[in-house]
């Protein structure tokens, strides 16, 4: 992508040292564009649970980035994603949500296409006229033009994320040592690997917000919970009901607050809990959800204790650039996927226990429909800061003032988890933000994967080792 020399580079509109970031980066069309061409087709993105699509044949719609993708499982029971765009000319080769088939066949030609993206057929193959002689003189390579496959994909404990870009750095190397929030997300609440499901839909709406307020939202943002959430805590939305907190903290530890702080790592993810703060699941409303969840936490505290593993880790997180979760309560993912730069649309999946009892999960249900998504009363609150955030600074006045992100401004702290500093700012700290916009910056300039990964480890070989308590 060519560089347009009347505008600056993206990373000087981003002051991480001074905490300054521009509004614009969140506001100009170009660097819209320049996400879309080199943030987007590069990271690895979240696309969907394997438990969307049990069987063969079946297949779920999402998205990467700008592009419409399909999340299949080939008659192998392999995994595949694939470009929902016909190679013929364009059209979508599926117009559904979800759903099981043994065959794409684009509406619009009638190119048809197995569940690993393979071309099968044009038109006439399907009815034994040999088409691709008459009209391609027997030319037509059909290996050459299946449907685009994601060269690179990772099915994480359910979690299945893929990238565009072949020369990405394999899963694990992208995610480092963020990998234990996903473990505590993928994972049962009693500590089974792997032990989650999604319930069947997803939530989809959209705002009128850029997708980076979203992301920065859930990187540790518990800053402004006192006060856009303020008759949510007042109603008792939280587990336990009227009189608890909104999360559903034990209130003889504290609240929810106490012992916490950011977690920042250099690769963009960001955590609002460290890994050492042990924070039992909640009190319920019904005794026999408190039961429940108490003997999942006695069961998970032992068998992570037995294998060396801590066993925080449960707050709202996000992994870079646009995959936002919590793990404790609610237990939900939300990706935000972009539209423009003044438009987000919003998908939410929810997670139980596979392994859970029915009233579990139908109080699981309400719960995360009373919280979360468009009909949940907290996330309205936030949604209503996003869009008005978005209005009220793309005017060409407001547009020439920066945003502050100076909050716990050099008080990082050394962290003994490779790539990662704390700051014990724990509701006010912004050192998550400026890492993330950092590693935002360098995307969205364009940087190659060996120049973004020399600047993660020369951070990493820079930072102070952390000193024993």
């Amino acid at each position: 992508m060519g560089e347009d020399r009347s505008y600056p580079a993206v990373r000087d509109m981003v002051n991480t040292r001074d905490g300054v970031i521009s509004r614009d980066i969140f506001m100009s069309e170009r660097i819209h564009q320049a996400e879309l061409e080199n943030l987007f087709p590069r990271a690895w993105l979240f696309v969907g649970h394997a438990t969307q699509v049990p069987k063969p044949g079946d297949f779920f719609s999402s998205w990467m980035g700008a592009d419409p993708v399909l999340l299949t499982r080939d008659d192998k029971g392999e995994l595949h994603v694939l470009l929902n765009s016909c190679r013929h000319r364009g059209m979508r080769v599926c117009r559904y949500d979800a759903g099981n088939s043994m065959q794409f066949t684009c509406p619009y030609h009638a190119w048809s296409y197995s569940m690993d993206g393979s071309l099968v057929a044009v038109p006439g193959d399907l009815h034994g006229v040999p088409h691709n002689r008459a009209a391609y003189g027997g030319r037509l390579e059909k290996e050459k033009w299946g449907l685009v496959r994601a060269p690179k994909i990772k099915d994480y404990k359910g979690l299945v994320f893929a990238s565009w870009d072949a020369q990405a750095p394999e899963f694990d190397d992208y995610v480092g040592n963020f990998r234990f929030w996903l473990d505590n997300l993928a994972d049962a609440f009693d500590g089974t690997e792997a032990g989650t499901e999604v319930f069947h839909g997803v939530q989809k709406w959209r705002i009128k917000s850029n997708w980076k307020f979203v992301s920065e939202n859930f990187l540790g943002d518990t800053y402004h919970g006192e006060s856009t959430h303020a008759s949510v805590e007042a109603v008792g939305i939280g587990p336990g009901g009227k009189g608890k907190r909104r999360h559903g903290e034990l209130q003889n530890q504290g609240g929810f607050s106490k012992g916490r702080m950011k977690t920042s790592f250099r690769l963009g993810h960001g955590a609002s809990d460290n890994l050492d703060y042990e924070l039992p699941y909640p009190e319920f409303a019904q005794d026999r959800l408190t039961d429940y969840f108490a003997d999942a936490w006695q069961t998970r505290a032992a068998k992570l204790r037995a294998e060396g593993r801590p066993l925080g880790g449960r707050g709202p997180a996000t992994m870079f650039p646009n995959m936002s979760f919590s793990a404790g309560f609610p237990r939900t993912i939300l990706v935000s996927h972009p539209r423009g730069p003044w438009e987000t649309e919003v998908w939410r999946w929810y997670l139980v226990d596979s392994s859970a009892p029915e009233h579990v999960r139908d109080w699981l249900r309400h719960y995360y429909m009373r919280y979360s998504g468009p009909g949940g009363m907290t996330e309205q609150d936030d949604m209503e800061n996003w869009d008005y955030a978005t209005e009220a600074s793309r005017g060409v006045v407001a547009r020439r003032y920066p945003y502050n992100y100076q909050q716990g401004l050099g008080d990082e702290q050394p962290s003994d988890l490779p790539g990662a500093v704390h700051s014990h700012h724990a509701i006010a700290g912004e050192v998550n933000a400026r890492a993330f916009y950092r590693r935002w910056a360098e995307f969205t300039d364009g940087l190659s994967w060996p120049e973004l990964n020399e600047l993660a480890e020369q951070d990493e070989r820079a930072k102070p080792v952390a000193k024993e308590a």
